[in-house]
């Protein structure tokens, strides 16, 4: 064995792997981070919620990040009943009078509705949206004009699960995907809902299967081609024209699931953990 003083430092540095700095940089956010998330609760199996890990993994970096869980299957007026009830405990919980909002696709809209309709100006600085159906997603139409007896079938298990899965859980699939049918969104939403002068908008869409070369999670596909015919290039539930909102900050290449960190067996190189992490260095960059 060679003696210490001709042992090479470069060696001894590969063998440990020591860094000055092994942990990852911190994010310093000046406020709070809550993550809001869309419909439904395919990403909840095994799960504490669609953006937990996202969540966790921001707290690794420093941030206090917060990933709530309200109702998968109502109305944005009945979720957001339950949003008020968890952003006041992050509020309380943390000491802060100010939060920052990044929600993704259906939670877009809940945030938007908390900022105009239920006074949370006075609170939150600014909103971020990924894949939010600001204009409403034909995926919602779709699924209104299935055969009675599908419909039903459909209706009958989500409200049963949307009631069933938290303590102060409810629902109402079928008016909650009326209320995001394109035609919903665009003439009624959008029309009572104005953004607010003192909040920040940004938002980023989301692109996968047709239309791009970014491979999308079979499950998707036959929602992907529909929706490409209707509104053009999407990520399987929510197209990227859709997504537009506020100042726009780009397309991602992720289909829906990716986004929440639900990866498939398909090759991509997208870490749902990263992107919210930038998203998180982009608020600290501009003060919030």
């Amino acid at each position: 064995m060679p003696k210490p003083d001709t042992f090479p430092a470069s060696a001894l540095q590969r063998l440990t792997g020591l860094k000055p700095f092994p942990q990852p940089s911190l994010i310093p956010t000046r406020h709070p981070v809550v993550l809001m998330h869309g419909f439904g609760i395919g990403a909840s199996f095994r799960r504490a919620g669609h953006l937990h890990d996202e969540a966790m993994y921001l707290r690794s970096r420093g941030v206090r990040a917060v990933a709530p869980n309200v109702s998968p299957y109502n109305t944005v007026r009945a979720r957001c009943e339950m949003w008020e009830n968890r952003l006041a405990r992050v509020l309380d919980e943390t000491g802060s009078d100010r939060l920052s909002l990044i929600a993704h696709s259906m939670g877009g809209l809940d945030a938007r509705y908390l900022i105009s309709e239920k006074g949370w100006h006075d609170t939150v600085d600014v909103l971020v949206t990924v894949a939010a159906p600001h204009r409403g997603s034909s995926i919602a139409t779709l699924t209104l004009e299935q055969p009675e007896s599908v419909r039903e079938w459909l209706v009958d298990m989500a409200d049963w699960l949307g009631t069933h899965i938290l303590e102060d859980g409810s629902a109402n699939i079928r008016q909650a995907l009326h209320e995001l049918t394109p035609e919903y969104v665009k003439h009624t939403f959008n029309e009572a809902v104005p953004n607010h002068p003192d909040v920040t908008y940004w938002s980023y869409g989301c692109q996968a299967g047709e239309g791009t070369d970014i491979p999308i999670d079979p499950i998707f596909r036959y929602l992907n081609k529909y929706l490409y015919e209707r509104e053009g290039v999407n990520d399987g539930i929510v197209s990227v024209e859709s997504a537009k909102w506020g100042e726009y900050r780009g397309t991602i290449d992720a289909d829906h699931a990716r986004q929440v960190g639900i990866k498939s067996s398909l090759a991509a190189d997208f870490d749902s953990n990263e992107f919210y992490a930038s998203i998180a260095q982009i608020l600290a960059d501009e003060g919030f």
